[in-house]
């Protein structure tokens, strides 16, 4: 019995080291995922590609909006969007990803520019990435 609860310690042991150094590896993996992307997408702008096939795979450049409270302007946010009619987005807090799909909205409402009872309040910032799919046949 005890020697079966040691080989499962081993066990256990041994797989969370292969657990640790696999983290590890993928963190290098990531970080250079994250250096090619950032060249390819530098490159495509640069070139004006839109998207290109290669090898069966179709890569095209998607910009998306991100959006976040100003630290100490949170209290603000909340109260501007209760007086303009958008009290509903906030429960305890603003949802990232709920701001800034409405930022995004509301910019594309307002002429491609922040409306003027946000400014101040968020940050607003775009992030190109090169996106990876099969190509069509």
């Amino acid at each position: 019995m005890q020697n079966d609860m040691f080989e499962l310690a081993d066990r256990l042991k041994s797989l969370k080291e292969s657990k640790k150094e696999a983290e590890d590896a993928l963190k290098v993996i990531n970080a250079e995922i994250e250096q090619v992307e950032l060249k390819l997408v530098e490159m495509m702008v640069n070139e004006e590609t839109q998207s290109f096939n290669r090898s069966g795979t179709t890569f095209y450049l998607t910009t998306k909006i991100y959006a976040s409270a100003i630290g100490s302007s949170k209290e603000q946010l909340h109260e501007a969007l209760r007086q303009n009619g958008y009290g509903s987005l906030i429960y305890e807090t603003v949802n990232a990803n709920s701001l800034s799909a409405f930022v995004k909205e509301q910019i594309a409402e307002n002429g491609d520019e922040l409306p003027d009872w946000l400014k101040g309040l968020v940050n607003v910032f775009e992030k190109t990435t090169v996106t990876v799919r099969k190509a069509a046949r």
